[in-house]
């Protein structure tokens, strides 16, 4: 009877130690990174599509909030003095948005002692390798806050359009351009001509997530949900399309000679594309400045610093004289699709439109105290040649 009781203690010690290696082998392939573990927090439901929040002003003083979550519209109002915060009303119900009730405002394009810059362009709603290269780099923590001190973040244009998580992408910047204020730090989010589009009704390459959820849910134009009446919407027309940081300029497209055979300035150009988002088709076409600016030649456009197309590529004379004219080093441009970021003109342009749906992960251009550094996906620095 003793013998049995020890044959039954040890098959039983058996099954319990095989089990417990069992589990250590699911949880073994089972481990995530930060950014998945993040990200999971704001993904819906399997075959639900969420959406939102969208914050639309009634009053100086009182907002109206409303989702497409699960299929359904959801709505609620809050009002406040200075600042109004709220949960989110779908799976981001752990989120809390916290919107100032004075408008923001247009920040300086130029800044100069800036140690390090960080710069990813043509995120295009692929919200999760967002999250994953800003952790990996540790721009962000896992809760993806601010972690980068007094560095400088530019989001080099394109945010909008193709990807389904436009609106996370958005407001995970917003947010990040408070923090970053406040740490001694700066977020730029600049115009592309995929922020342009939809904001003045070209809607060919928004997410069918948009135009067949919340448009249909809220019978909201698309280019509505952005309106100056609109949070994100009054948020993105301070937005500038060129910023100077020490000695580099950054610019969605590029800038083009015919550009500045124009004579104009930096603080011109932002003003006359911010103060036309949204314009009517007929003042693009008979004001000739905006006819050049939202066109292949300007700089939400224009390709030639990076390849040939419709017109020649920039030779190096043309370019000299480009950084010249803005008293600048070099210019970093997205837009144009490359392999990897990469460098042209001895250094002269750099292109960071990676392509994303290849690699699996954006690339981003770090400048750390006078020296370039490609950033991998995993956040390894590596020389952009």
């Amino acid at each position: 009877m003793r013998n049995n009781k020890s044959r039954l203690i040890v098959a039983i010690s058996i099954i319990l130690i095989a089990f417990a290696f069992s589990l250590d082998i699911v949880n073994a392939g089972s481990t995530r990174t930060q950014a998945e573990i993040a990200a999971d927090s704001l993904k819906p439901a399997a075959g639900k599509i969420n959406d939102g929040p969208y914050v639309y002003w009634r009053s100086p003083s009182s907002i109206t909030v409303f989702y497409n979550c699960g299929g359904e519209m959801l709505k609620r109002d809050y009002s406040g003095n200075d600042t109004i915060r709220f949960n989110g009303l779908c799976d981001d119900s752990s989120v809390v948005y916290v919107i100032p009730t004075k408008a923001p405002v247009i920040e300086p394009h130029v800044y100069t002692d800036v140690r390090r810059i960080f710069t990813i362009s043509d995120i295009h709603g692929e919200y999760d390798e967002l999250i994953e290269i800003l952790i990996n780099s540790q721009v962000i923590d896992s809760d993806l806050r601010w972690l980068w001190g007094d560095g400088h973040l530019v989001i080099d244009g394109d945010t909008f359009d193709r990807g389904d998580q436009v609106n996370e992408c958005l407001w995970l910047l917003y947010r990040l351009e408070q923090e970053a204020r406040f740490g001694g730090g700066r977020v730029h989010f600049l115009i592309g001509n995929h922020e342009a589009m939809p904001l003045y009704g070209d809607i060919r390459y928004v997410n069918e997530k948009y135009t067949d959820g919340i448009v249909k849910k809220s019978r909201i134009r698309y280019e509505d949900l952005y309106g100056p009446d609109m949070e994100l919407g009054r948020w993105l027309r301070t937005k500038h399309t060129i910023v100077k940081i020490n000695d580099i300029l950054f610019v969605h497209a590029g800038i083009s000679p015919e550009v500045i055979k124009r004579n104009l300035t930096i603080n011109e150009i932002n003003e006359l594309i911010r103060d036309n988002l949204g314009a009517r088709s007929y003042m693009r076409v008979f004001n000739d400045d905006l006819k050049l600016l939202f066109k292949s030649y300007g700089p939400l456009w224009y390709r030639g610093l990076v390849e040939e197309g419709s017109y020649p590529r920039a030779t190096r004379e043309q370019v000299d004289k480009i950084l010249a004219y803005f008293d600048s080093e070099a210019i970093v441009v997205g837009h144009t699709g490359v392999d990897q970021v990469i460098s042209f003109y001895d250094n002269r342009v750099f292109a960071i439109d990676v392509p994303v749906e290849d690699l699996g992960t954006l690339q981003a251009l770090l400048w750390d105290d006078g020296v370039f550094y490609r950033v991998t996906g995993a956040g390894v620095l590596e020389e952009p040649r």
